[in-house]
């Protein structure tokens, strides 16, 4: 049988597809996540938290948006552990339809005026049920595609994926700023705040059509079969367990992980999630404009990401990272003072450029993260990796953010917590081994470990 590491890979309209699923599929799941996160800044506070000081309300719908973030671990050690055994495929479909299906059910949620308590208790389930969803989908959708690709341009063709993330932002903030536009304020709180979320029913339903149409992973495939092959009592328990084997052969590799998701993971939510409240509260601005610089700048971001991961086959995943996470820190400041001028155009350079500087870190982080882990625990890996560190990260902070401005009245305290954030993504980044040059057929054991180990390992074992 040939090996997946010298197996050609797909070529032509064959890779399109499979990005094509892929970054549709992201686009869908985070576009279901960020919708919430902009209707928790805008409406959420008033329909389902009402009888509050207006920050203390947009505190509390922070919160169940902070909610969805804790359910990602959860999501993240299911999905990986099913993943690694069963396929990225069949998870990414679950995933898809879980997300869908709460946000969906968002859209027909009675609010507070209607049946009290329950409203914001039925909220906050759905969105532990999105965060459950969008744990597992990440790291099969990367690996989906980083496991299909051309080794020498992985980094490009895994940032597509990775697009789903401006891509569903900018959809989410296409339409609420659409219907913001078209209604009154009135209209848009009574009623046409839930199209969007019903309209996550239409883009499942082509998602999956797409999704359903690809093939499974040639490179979980291979390793799948090499394990059957040769079962003993020990694999068939490392087979039902890859937590254990992830913590037992790469834990190095899930804390580097972990700390480089730190700025990106913060600065992106105080980028386009709270800048609604700060534009909004303390600058003067309209909901309108905040919501149209987002728009703007979320096309930008979408454009970069290939870029950036195209410079990452070229120099490498840790340079490009670094370069994103100092940049973030050093364009905090500016941010805050060029919304405080209250000018659209201000506005929008402030989020266009932290943006593009958080696509240097998003964009290589997809095959870095992939080329980190072994085959058989891949999935586990690079999703635990990613999603235990959202919740110290993206989950509070626009909750964070939002305390640190009542209690202080100064965006100076927001930025200085996002700079913290990037120290330890750089001292994470920078303990971090390169990984470009890395075949996803070989890699078991921590990357310090490999060289020795694969003299003493047999050959199954190593590309497993």
């Amino acid at each position: 049988m040939a090996s997946a590491a010298t197996a050609p890979p797909p070529q032509g309209n064959n890779l399109k597809r499979i990005v094509a699923a892929s970054l549709i599929g992201t686009t869908i799941e985070w576009y279901d996540f960020f919708l919430y996160g902009s209707a928790a800044a805008l409406v959420f506070n008033k329909l389902f938290f009402p009888g509050s000081d207006p920050l203390v309300g947009t505190l509390l719908s922070f919160l169940t948006y902070a909610v969805g973030f804790a359910a990602r671990p959860l999501g993240a050690l299911v999905f990986g552990h099913y993943g690694d055994r069963l396929g990225r495929k069949k998870l990414l479909v679950l995933s898809l339809l879980l997300m869908g299906g709460a946000t969906f059910a968002i859209g027909l949620l009675p609010t507070h005026a209607s049946i009290g308590t329950a409203a914001p208790v039925l909220l906050t389930v759905l969105r532990l049920v999105q965060g459950f969803a969008l744990g597992g989908e990440w790291g099969g959708a990367v690996l989906l595609v980083s496991e299909h690709g051309d080794a020498r341009r992985r980094g490009f063709w895994a940032s597509w994926p990775q697009t789903g993330a401006p891509a569903g932002q900018l959809l989410a903030t296409g339409v609420l700023s659409l219907l913001t536009a078209l209604l009154s304020d009135a209209a848009f709180g009574s009623w046409g705040w839930r199209i969007p979320f019903l309209l996550s029913g239409v883009l499942v339903i082509v998602g999956l059509w797409i999704r359903l149409s690809v093939d499974e992973s040639p490179v979980f495939k291979q390793a799948l079969a090499q394990a059957e092959a040769r079962k003993t009592d020990a694999a068939a328990e490392a087979e039902k367990l890859p937590l254990v084997s992830v913590l037992r052969h790469h834990w190095r590799d899930v804390l580097v992980a972990m700390g480089a998701r730190m700025a990106e993971n913060i600065s992106y939510y105080v980028i386009t999630a709270f800048i609604l409240v700060y534009a909004t509260t303390s600058a003067g601005v309209s909901k309108q404009t905040a919501l149209n610089s987002v728009l703007i700048a979320s096309a930008v971001h979408f454009a970069v990401i290939p870029a950036w991961g195209a410079l990452s086959d070229r120099i490498g995943r840790r340079p490009v990272y670094l370069v994103g996470a100092v940049g973030v820190g050093l364009w905090m400041f500016p941010f805050f003072s060029l919304i405080d001028t209250g000018g659209f155009g201000n506005l929008i350079l402030a989020v266009t450029v932290g943006l593009v500087l958080h696509g240097a870190m998003y964009a290589p982080q997809a095959a870095f993260f992939s080329e980190m882990f072994a085959t058989r625990m891949r999935y586990s890996g690079a999703s635990i990796g990613a999603q235990f560190a959202s919740v110290a990260a993206g989950a509070p902070a626009p909750l964070i953010a939002t305390a640190l401005l009542s209690d202080y009245g100064s965006s100076t305290p927001i930025a200085l917590y996002v700079i913290a954030s990037v120290v330890l993504t750089v001292v994470a980044v920078a303990a971090a081994k390169e990984t470009r040059n890395r075949d996803l057929a070989d890699v078991a054991f921590p990357t310090d470990q490999v060289t020795d180990r694969k003299a003493a390992a047999p050959e199954d074992a190593r590309t497993l």
